[in-house]
Parts: structure tokens; sequence; C-alpha cells
């Protein structure tokens, strides 16, 4: 007996899929779907916010230094003139060195989010910059659910569709 729904797909084919759409109920926080492939999306969907929960807080914040260019008023790069060992003058990017505060991770925690980034895909927005979904899920989406045990998505039945009566639903986050 199958551990999993087929949905009437190859396995790579069935798994991109519902890659795709534990992608868009992440990012959107509701999809529209049939009610076979919701549930297998639900099941998904609810183990990476439960790992999400478990692991939000585990993290150290370390200091850093980084080394930037250096910035006008303008915030146009600062540049300096510098003569090369030939005799050549060239403009040379002022550099300074600061000290930040980031958060470092702990290995359980990195440990769930390659899983996380195993399980989803990469998405852009509108202006074409990557979204960092395992991110949101750490930030927005786990303190959300702090409290909660389980029962992170609800399945609110829509009725059938038109062309071959599939009982289509709407996925969404609680």
């Amino acid at each position: 007996m199958a551990i999993n729904r087929k949905l009437g797909k190859t396995t790579d084919i069935r798994l991109a899929m519902l890659r795709t759409q534990v992608t868009d109920l992440i990012l959107h926080g509701k999809i529209e779907t049939t009610e076979a492939r919701a549930k297998e999306v639900k099941a998904i969907a609810d183990s990476l916010i439960s790992l999400a929960v478990k692991e939000k807080d585990n993290f150290e914040t370390v200091d850093v230094k980084v080394v930037k260019a250096k910035l006008d008023s303008k915030g146009n790069k600062v540049t300096e003139l510098v003569k090369s060992k030939n005799g050549k003058e060239y403009l040379k990017v002022v550099k300074e060195e600061t000290t930040e505060k980031r958060q470092k991770d702990m290995p359980s925690r990195l440990n769930a989010r390659r899983k996380m980034m195993k399980t989803l895909n990469k998405v852009k927005d509108a202006e074409g910059n990557n979204v960092d979904l395992t991110a949101k899920l750490f930030n927005e989406i786990a303190p959300k659910y702090e409290g909660r045990v389980g029962g992170y998505t609800r399945i609110l039945k829509l009725g059938q569709r038109r062309g071959d009566a599939a009982e289509m639903v709407i996925l969404q986050l609680v």
C-alpha cells in the first residue's frame, strides 16, 4: 500500500508539483487546488512550519568585521587618486572596516534551513529580487504559530470543478 497519493502523476512530476504548491502556500498564504492535492500539500506545509517553530530561536548573535566602500552624503562611493608602480594614475574606492551584529544559526537550525530549502523552490518578487522563504518561515510564520501544536493549515471546500467534477478546495494558513 502506498504511503502518499500518486495523484495520477509520475514521481518526478508529482514531487515538482507538490514543491510548487507548498512554495505558493508559504509565499501567498493560500492556494486553490483539488482536495487530494491539498491533503498532500497540507502534510508537507505543516511539517515545514513545525520545524520552523521548533528552531526559530536557535541562533546566536555574533560580531562580524565588514569591509565596505565609504559613501558620501549623496550615497556615492568615495574615490581617491592613486599612482601605480609604472607611473599611471587611477581612481581607487576608499574602503572602511566596521563591525556588524549578525545572526549565526546553530547546527540544528542550519539543518532545518537546509531541509526547508530542499523542499521549497526559489522565488522572485515582482521587481525580480529573490524572496527568502526560509527567512519568512522563521521570522514571520513561526512566531505566529508559537503556542500552537500542529494544525497550521485549514482546508475550505468550494464545490466541484465544472470540467471534471473534481472537488475544489482552498488551502490556507490558519
